[in-house]
């Protein structure tokens, strides 16, 4: 039987091993962490990533985990629009929004009989030349397999072996998430399922829905330009409270609902420059790169998770009668490139987004309106779309 390693947990992790296990490989999972634990958050899953879910595993359920968000538009702060909501036009799936904890549930579910993980598995080693398999150690055993997958996200081992051009810098924003369960807002005032944008802030608001985690609630995503915050979660949460004051409703509301250990704060970083390539042959066999490994970028379009998903539902399309030798090579070269430009496409328009988010100054915001104006096509899921507008490989 083929046999492959991922290396790595998270969420491209474990849909590129269940599509690789339901194709006939025998797959092992490498987690550092000594379990796997979904972060406690949430995530807006566009129409390419639930397209790319559909095709990894067409009975996975995800409509059932699923919340439909309409397009809530853009607004400043004071409650004006920029952007009024629209009906979606086209066919095919909307967005929608899935707590993680569900998400991390339906992936382990479909992982199949045929993978294993390994917690607490800090690899030290990575073998990846032209006479021998790739393979990966952690100073006590080694373990080979024909194909091995560098899903390790943005500060991933694997990509430091076999494409070290690549290194994560800051973005120049901090980010902060959080899930209220459902019971703490049992009214709200304002609109949900929108963004708002002001000079250097943006805030998001999504409901997940009565089902999510099995508590429903709402989901929030705050972002500032500058550095992370070093100081604990309290502070932290006071301080959006600060910036966000007087902001329209149910943002005040939202912040207030919110406690300190629901607050998850991350500094945003960014691939530059994105690794020359996504796969790499090796022996009979290679390594590929997927998900933040190969193109973390800022999460301002909310294509990261997607972008990886998409990832695992090419690499299944093309592992799945590849066998080890030359055909197996031939597809690790081609995953390369039908990813590498898809990628490069959407993280060109993600920066041009930072730029809009990143605009203050009365001159800056006038300037940031015009270009909202030029790319929201990007987040109504118009079909010719070319962020929104993917589809799974044949």
């Amino acid at each position: 039987m083929r046999t492959a390693v991922v290396v790595g947990a998270g969420m491209a992790g474990l849909a590129a091993a269940g599509a690789l296990s339901r194709s006939g490989w025998r797959v092992t999972v490498l987690e550092r962490a000594e379990r796997v634990a979904a972060p406690p958050t949430a995530l807006v899953l566009w129409p390419n990533g639930r397209r790319a879910l559909d095709a990894l595993d067409p009975d996975g359920g995800w409509s059932g985990i699923a919340s439909a968000l309409p397009d809530g538009g853009v607004r400043r702060p004071d409650g004006q629009w920029l952007i009024a909501p629209r009906s979606r036009a086209g066919a095919g799936p909307g967005p929608a929004a899935v707590h993680c904890e569900d998400l991390y549930d339906a992936l382990v579910a479909g992982l199949g009989e045929h993978t294993e993980i390994r917690t607490g598995f800090e690899i030290t080693t990575i073998r990846c030349d032209a006479g021998s398999r790739p393979a990966v150690s952690d100073g006590r055993s080694t373990i080979e397999a024909d194909l091995l997958v560098g899903a390790d996200g943005i500060d991933s081992r694997v990509r430091t072996t076999v494409a070290p051009e690549s290194v994560a810098l800051g973005s120049g924003f901090a980010a902060w998430q959080a899930v209220i369960p459902g019971f703490r807002v049992p009214t709200l005032h304002g609109d949900l399922g929108g963004e708002t944008l002001g000079a250097g802030y943006r805030f998001v608001a999504v409901p997940l829905g009565e089902r999510a985690a099995g508590r429903g609630g709402i989901y929030w995503v705050a972002t500032a330009a500058g550095a992370p915050r070093p100081e604990p979660a309290a502070t932290q949460l006071a301080l959006l409270k600060r910036w966000f004051a007087g902001w329209h409703d149910p943002i005040g509301e939202l912040l207030d609902a919110t406690r300190p250990e629901d607050l998850v704060p991350q500094g945003v970083r960014e691939l530059r420059p994105l690794p020359r390539a996504y796969g790499f042959g090796c022996g009979p066999g290679g390594v590929v790169l997927l998900g933040d490994a190969a193109h973390a970028m800022p999460h301002h379009l909310g294509q990261g998770a997607c972008l990886a998903f998409e990832d695992a539902a090419t690499l299944r399309a093309l592992m799945a009668d590849a066998a080890p030798g030359p055909d197996l090579v031939a597809a690790v070269d081609a995953y390369s490139r039908l990813r590498r430009p898809r990628t490069t496409t959407v993280v060109r328009q993600t920066r041009r987004m930072s730029a809009v988010v990143q605009a203050r100054g009365r001159l800056a915001l006038r300037a940031r309106d015009a270009a909202l104006s030029h790319m929201r096509p990007r987040f109504l899921g118009r079909p010719l779309d070319p962020v929104l507008d993917w589809s799974p490989p044949d």
